[in-house]
């Protein structure tokens, strides 16, 4: 059995790889600037333990970072890339797959120059409807080849592609995703525990006077800004997020499996790419993204 013919990312019109690469940047940037600030908290903490003339310029300048910090992400505002930019990359690629293998709204049945003519059309109201400052596409907007050959090849190839190359890659991706963040959230979990119990030794060994510094409000910023990142991240949600989207896709996969006439072909398609993108809106909702 021949290798199955599917889409990569550079398949895709250009304004997903625009949209993807704004997103994948505005992320990097968020995370690095909360990051930053959160370090810097500590840093300030830490050097508060202290009366020393240094010690306190060290706290006044970790301050006028993290103000600066502040106000970079409140001017750039990084977090709207990224969202913003994660919503027309998601609403490009499911448009992308639904024209390349003949799915609602462009069955097989509709005359290429039609069905390409309509893709175009609903590609202009996405970016129409996408945020002005939040993403610069580059390049044509229209099908590419590849989509065009794969819609018109047979039923069979189109409907394996589809299979393997979104389905079963976005129920991998998801899976992976899952196992990951569940794992996390385990470990952070421990992690806070941990920092939670040392600030009450750190505590009674003040109370004991073994150590005379304040050990326990360092320990205390430290748990603040773990918790504060933890919040970020939101690797519980995350994962629970993700395994009811593997599952769901497992369905989807199997449902998709059962079709073999192109008469149902276009609305599970529809169907399909309603339940991806189910989990998408999720994300953006979680995040307090509009």
């Amino acid at each position: 059995m021949g290798e199955v013919r599917t889409l990569g990312d550079e398949d895709f019109p250009a304004v997903f790889r625009s949209a993807d690469a704004a997103s994948l940047s505005g992320q990097r940037r968020y995370m690095s600037g909360t990051k930053w600030r959160l370090l810097l908290a500590i840093a300030a903490a830490v050097c508060a333990v202290s009366s020393a003339d240094a010690a306190v310029a060290a706290v006044l300048l970790a301050f006028l970072a993290t103000v600066y910090v502040e106000v970079w992400m409140l001017t750039e505002r990084p977090e709207r890339a990224w969202y913003d930019g994660r919503a027309l990359a998601e609403s490009a690629k499911t448009l992308s797959w639904r024209y390349a293998v003949a799915g609602d709204p462009f069955p097989a049945d509709v005359p290429a120059e039609t069905a390409e003519r309509r893709f175009h059309q609903r590609l202009e109201v996405l970016l129409r409807e996408a945020p002005s400052d939040a993403i610069v596409p580059v390049g044509s907007m229209a099908a590419t080849d590849v989509m065009a050959d794969l819609r018109r090849s047979p039923f069979a190839v189109r409907k394996q592609a589809y299979l393997a190359g979104r389905i079963a890659d976005q129920q991998q991706w998801y899976g992976a995703k899952a196992t990951m963040n569940t794992t996390l959230a385990r470990r952070w979990r421990i992690g806070l525990i941990t920092v939670e119990g040392l600030g009450v030794l750190a505590a009674v060994l003040r109370l004991l006077e073994i150590i005379s510094f304040d050990l326990a409000g360092v320990l205390a910023a430290v748990l603040g800004v773990c918790a504060a990142w933890f919040a970020v991240r939101q690797y519980e949600s995350l994962g629970r997020a993700y395994t009811f989207a593997a599952t769901e896709l497992s369905i989807v996969h199997q449902r998709l499996s059962a079709v073999h006439d192109e008469s149902q072909w276009a609305q599970e398609v529809a169907d399909a790419e309603e339940a991806i993108s189910r989990e998408h809106t999720m994300w953006r909702a979680s995040r307090g993204a509009a």
